[in-house]
């Protein structure tokens, strides 16, 4: 099979503060990661081409030069080759905007390949917008079906049989390929890389395209292109205002929550 993945560089929310005064995400001294679905997203297409006895993985990334070091990292773990676009009137790209670059990405990589790729592989959501739109704008740009939620995919006789999440539970979906599928976190754990595998990685080429490389109009891209900003971010001020209710038994407990409803006017 050959698979595309498309992967973030995310902060890192576990080490993310909150300015106590602005309420906004303090990024400064931040270590930046693949985005964790992502990377479920990648062993998920590492675990397809094991099974199916060969194949490519191409990993693909937006964003600034700096990750080029998340391609790296994907490489270190089972990826094939990776691709970097990166050009300044990118810059503030909403999701709309985001996934017709990429879209654009992965035509141009096909054609740079001579072959289309049967499968393309998103996280479900980036940890630092949680939109979970790129995925699926990009299967509307590209024309191919969609499948979001994956907890499981399994190819075979060129359909792809896919495991997903819904509101109720587990459903079980088939698709023709090619297809886009968005990958929840699986029942599996991303593989680490190992010291040779690493080694390889930190000086594999990582191609580099700009908006002159790709068939694309600039004016859908960026801030310009953008039907949709974000104006802030901030995290809600939760003022807590509990009281604790005891007794001696079970109906003076509730004797005393009753009476402390009617005064406050919720009976």
């Amino acid at each position: 099979m050959n698979i595309c993945v498309c992967i973030k560089q995310v902060p890192d929310t576990t080490q993310i503060r909150i300015d106590p005064e602005t309420h906004t995400l303090v990024r400064a001294g931040v270590p930046s990661i693949v985005n964790p679905f992502d990377g479920y997203a990648l062993e998920a297409a590492v675990r397809l081409t094991e099974r199916n006895g060969g194949g490519t993985v191409v990993v693909l990334s937006m964003g600034p030069e700096q990750a080029v070091s998340a391609l790296r990292d994907c490489l270190a773990v089972g990826a094939d080759e990776g691709f970097l676009v990166t050009s300044r009137k990118f810059g503030g790209s909403d999701t709309l905007a985001t996934s017709y670059i990429l879209s654009s990405a992965i035509r141009k990589i096909e054609k740079i390949k001579g072959k289309p790729f049967d499968l393309i592989l998103c996280g479900k959501q980036a940890v630092d917008g949680d939109t979970a739109q790129v995925g699926p704008e990009m299967a509307e740009h590209l024309g191919i079906p969609q499948v979001t939620y994956a907890l499981n995919l399994a190819e075979k006789g060129g359909s792809l049989r896919v495991r997903r999440e819904t509101d109720n539970g587990v459903a079980i979906v088939e698709t023709r390929l090619p297809a886009l599928v968005t990958v929840a976190k699986l029942p599996f754990e991303p593989r680490y890389p190992n010291i040779q595998a690493w080694k390889r990685a930190r000086h594999a080429e990582v191609r580099i395209l700009s908006e002159a490389d790709l068939e694309l109009d600039v004016s859908r891209c960026g801030l310009k292109g953008s039907p949709t900003r974000v104006v802030s971010t901030y995290v809600p001020v939760r003022e807590k205002k509990g009281l604790r209710i005891t007794g001696e038994t079970m109906d003076e407990t509730a004797e005393k929550l009753f009476g402390e409803l009617i005064r406050a006017g919720k009976l």
